[in-house]
């Protein structure tokens, strides 16, 4: 496999830190850094694992791999396998041939796909591992340090994105919360005032309603309060 120069790590380096703090999609981004770094490195193969937070299994969410059998949705368990067991221990790990090697889980699809060499390290933010990349090779390769510190800090960047994009949907679904909370509130005072209704009675009615509708209790207050703001126009 020809080593790709300083220049050219640095820039794949750079290209993912851009796509990272661009507005792209997470799958993207993941698309993108497997393919830029397949490329940089030579490499056959480059795919992409995300850890489960819940059901602690590993599944396949990118690669630049054509083929199918490969593309298919797949998991491993922490320690199961070469994926499983780089997760587990957040460690790299290197593989001079794949068929050859007892942990490694899929000799078939190697052997059809042409793998041999492989190098796997962990996709860590603060000591916290989020996923695993790999990157294979058609022919024997013995991966250096110097490759094995690039695809780390690959899949730290990577790591960087998923953190940030996970915690983005939560700031996003905790501010609608929010605005949900005070727009049901909000609709609460106008049907007591309106109504005569308790605070209880006003919030079951725009439950019930929300529920016969069959659409978010947001929506019906959001039509309350537009109705309000209507009358008060008038």
């Amino acid at each position: 496999m020809p080593k790709a120069s300083y220049k050219e790590y640095i820039n794949t380096l750079s290209k993912i830190s851009k796509a990272i703090t661009s507005e792209l999609y997470l799958e993207d981004v993941l698309k993108l850094i497997v393919t830029l770094t397949a490329n940089v490195m030579k490499a056959k193969i480059c795919s992409l694992w995300l850890l489960d937070k819940n059901t602690k299994e590993l599944k396949i969410r990118a690669t630049q791999a054509m083929g199918q059998e490969y593309l298919k949705e797949r998991s491993l368990r922490l320690g199961e396998g070469i994926v499983g067991l780089v997760a587990k221990e957040k460690k790299p790990i290197v593989i001079l041939d794949v068929v050859k090697d007892l942990k490694y889980k899929e000799k078939q699809l190697a052997k059809k796909e042409g793998l041999i060499s492989m190098l796997s390290v962990p996709m860590m933010v603060k000591k916290k591992v989020v996923g695993v990349i790999n990157l294979y090779t058609t022919t024997p390769y013995k991966f250096s340090k110097s490759d094995i510190d690039l695809l780390s800090a690959v899949a730290n960047q990577a790591a960087v994105a998923i953190e940030n994009t996970e915690l983005m949907v939560k700031t996003r679904i905790i501010q609608e919360e929010l605005d949900t909370r005070k727009k049901v509130e909000r609709a609460k005072g106008i049907l007591m005032n309106e109504q005569s209704l308790t605070e209880e009675e006003a919030y079951n009615l725009i439950r019930k309603s929300s529920m016969n509708k069959r659409v978010p209790m947001k929506d019906i207050a959001e039509a309350i309060i537009l109705s309000h703001e209507i009358k008060g126009n008038k």
